[in-house]
């Protein structure tokens, strides 16, 4: 008899995504799957025909959080879904018996109280990856050195205790509520230590030294499976309908020639931001691809507002749509590069489809991936001081035609062949993934 596993994943694009995706990997390996979900972008039960969908009540969010205060929502929804997720947990054991485990978002971190009261093992799925959680579990040192108050020309210095990474790049500076985002991440650390383990979509050969860390920090079992992307079946999890039509305007295009531009789907950039991507894009003189998704720039929810003269000027060399198929986009041979706010998941993806990266990071994880991939893996290039035009200019120049390109499609092809590898039988991620089969079956 199959066991049934409870998934919860958090309702945010980047995180919702990467669960479903833990979910049909589960499934493919015999596991029965119940998906318990808020109201707030819930998930389409249509495209997992396979699983069960559990809601929770709609009266979750009655104040009105927003993702626009990420961290205010995230502590709302901790707080208002304890009890309604005891209710809906207690009707599936009740219902349908046999559930072997809990796996939910790390940011779930009242979850662990929950599936104590329940005598339900609870493993914790991190939607993004190892080396950004090592400066999440380093957070309570960077507190009591000061290093999280740090302010100007100290930002660029570098953090002894993990570098790389400068002061600028810890993953909660810049928050408007500092104390807030501390308490977050406390809990969300202490929370994952209490669980019987902890989910990477990542992998070994990528992510070695970052995951040996956290084996011998957090003291539980780490198991790194990803890429997820590469071993689920294909689905649609999408918030936003994508515009499918710019794959045949992609078909139009040479190879490695159109920049992606994306910044996710709650990234937000200031207006003179955006109005500089455009106009060095408009310079570049390179095609791209620009999803521009509303609220992408600060403080407007509609559409985002264009410079005088730029879709004139960029008639015959840019397509702009609202969202795009990144899968299909990014594995498109006429990409040449990718401009990102530096997401797990679009960070991955591009590595795995051998596409050199700009980044352009807003907050939290972003700020470490960034780092890593300019000054680790050396596979990309990260906007450093300010975001002029002519920047935007020169790196899209730099990563598309120039030899410096040329040297990270070199580096990321061996990445590639590393991430595909790991899946494959024998694998560092197939082989993870049968430990963590194993290990489920031991509860």
């Amino acid at each position: 008899m199959s066991k049934r596993l409870v998934l919860f994943p958090l309702p945010l694009q980047g995180h919702q995504t990467p669960m479903l995706q833990l979910a049909n990997i589960l499934h493919s390996k015999g596991f029965k799957i119940s998906i318990i979900h808020t109201h707030f972008n819930a998930p389409n039960p249509n495209n997992h025909p396979f699983f069960r969908f559990h809601p929770i009540p709609k009266t979750l969010l009655d104040s009105k959080a927003s993702i626009a205060d990420v961290i205010g929502l995230l502590n709302e929804l901790n707080e208002k879904c304890v009890g309604p997720f005891r209710e809906v947990l207690a009707q599936i054991v009740s219902e349908i018996g046999g559930v072997a485990c809990l796996i939910s978002d790390a940011m779930w971190h009242f979850t662990q109280g929950v599936a104590d009261e329940f005598m339900l093992p609870r493993l914790v799925l991190r939607t993004s990856n190892p080396s950004s959680f090592v400066a999440f579990v380093y957070m309570s040192v960077f507190r009591d050195k000061g290093y999280l108050s740090s302010k100007g020309d100290r930002l660029e210095r570098l953090i002894p205790e993990l570098p790389p990474l400068k002061m600028k790049d810890i993953p909660i500076l810049g928050t408007c509520d500092l104390e807030a985002t501390y308490e977050l991440v406390r809990d969300m650390i202490e929370k994952t230590k209490a669980s019987r383990g902890v989910i990477f979509n990542s992998f070994e050969e990528l992510e070695g030294p970052a995951l040996a860390t956290l084996r011998q920090d957090l003291q539980i079992p780490v198991f790194a499976i990803g890429p997820f992307h590469k071993q689920a079946r294909p689905f649609s999890s999408s918030l936003l309908a994508h515009e499918r039509d710019c794959i045949s305007w992609l078909d139009c295009h040479a190879p490695k020639s159109v920049l992606y531009i994306s910044f996710g789907s709650i990234a937000s950039v200031d207006e003179a931001d955006f109005v500089e991507i455009a106009w060095g894009l408009a310079n570049s003189k390179q095609p791209f691809l620009w999803a521009i998704r509303p609220g992408l720039v600060r403080g407007s929810d509609g559409p985002a507002p264009l410079p005088n003269g730029f879709l004139e000027t960029i008639a015959k060399q840019g397509r702009i749509v609202m969202w795009a198929p990144q899968d299909e986009v990014l594995s498109h041979p006429a990409i040449g590069g990718f401009l990102t706010h530096s997401g797990w998941n679009s960070t991955l993806e591009s590595i795995c489809e051998g596409v050199p990266m700009l980044c352009l990071p807003c907050f939290g994880d972003q700020m470490v991936n960034a780092r890593y991939v300019s000054d680790v893996w050396k596979v990309g290039l990260r906007f450093e001081n300010g975001l002029k035009r002519e920047d935007i200019e020169m790196a899209t120049k730099r990563i598309m035609v120039e030899k410096e390109g040329i040297e990270m499609r070199h580096i990321l092809a061996y990445l590639k062949q590393k991430a595909s590898l790991s899946i494959a039988a024998g694998g560092s991620s197939f082989t993870s993934l049968e430990g963590l089969v194993s290990h489920i079956f031991s509860f």
